[in-house]
């Protein structure tokens, strides 16, 4: 089976339309989302309406729980904070009910999907380094983990590898991070998704251009904070 794995779209419509098509040409059999698919950008309900379209398997991100959920905003920088604020007010009673009945992580396929971490999910932790990766190894029984949230894809082996690989090891037990959709900030601006193959057992991480200018201009248009539009053009 070959699966999509996406995260971190943050109401960005221009950059989901662009993957969802990429994945269409790709001809993958299942989409997976990791969360956040809410939040810094201008078209949540939009964006909800047709990762919903497109696949049952999603899973809740931090910027999700906070559009139902204004309380936990204790965790956010001060524009993240005025985004969720937004996104709260301009997300329909219907789709907060659909966010607040998401799962914090699923297994599908035999791999384990999360947004942060699988150690202690709710709590939004980032992996982010080796170490972080190391100390969630032991939080999860599957071969691979997918995970979200810092917006910068990563491959983290449990046995580190000498080399870049090229394909996966079923007896390396590995963390993937897919990237962001909407808001990538590993210096390229381009949209990042992945698809994993649980045939072949092999992961591709997939980076494309999409009309990131209609997003920025949105973003400006909703009166949201101007760094979240000015970090669209160079992916930071």
């Amino acid at each position: 089976m070959r699966i999509a794995v996406v995260s971190d779209i943050h109401a960005n419509i221009e950059a989901l339309r662009a993957a969802l098509r990429i994945i269409d040409d790709k001809r993958v059999d299942r989409i997976v989302c990791l969360g956040d698919v809410v939040g810094y950008g201008a078209n949540p309900n939009e964006c909800l309406a047709l990762i919903c379209q497109r696949t049952p398997f999603i899973v809740l991100g931090n910027h999700d729980e906070a559009a139902f959920d204004l309380s936990r905003l204790h965790h956010f920088n001060p524009h993240a904070r005025v985004a969720a604020q937004w996104t709260h007010a301009h997300t329909t009673k219907e789709n907060q009910d659909i966010l607040r009945g998401l799962a914090l992580a699923m297994d599908v396929e035999g791999a384990l999907f999360v947004h942060g971490s699988p150690c202690r999910p709710g709590e939004w932790n980032y992996i982010i380094t080796r170490e972080d990766a190391q100390h969630n190894f032991g939080s999860f029984d599957q071969a691979v983990c997918f995970v979200g949230h810092s917006h910068v894809p990563e491959i983290f082996l449990q046995k580190p590898a000498q080399a870049k690989i090229s394909k996966l090891d079923r007896t390396n037990r590995c963390i993937i991070n897919v990237g962001s959709i909407g808001q990538p900030r590993d210096g390229d601006w381009r949209l990042s998704f992945g698809i994993l193959d649980t045939e072949e057992w092999t992961y591709e991480n997939v980076r494309a251009e999409y009309d990131v200018r209609s997003a920025y201009r949105k973003i400006l248009e909703a009166g949201l904070p101007r760094i979240l539009a000015e970090r669209l053009l160079v992916g930071k």
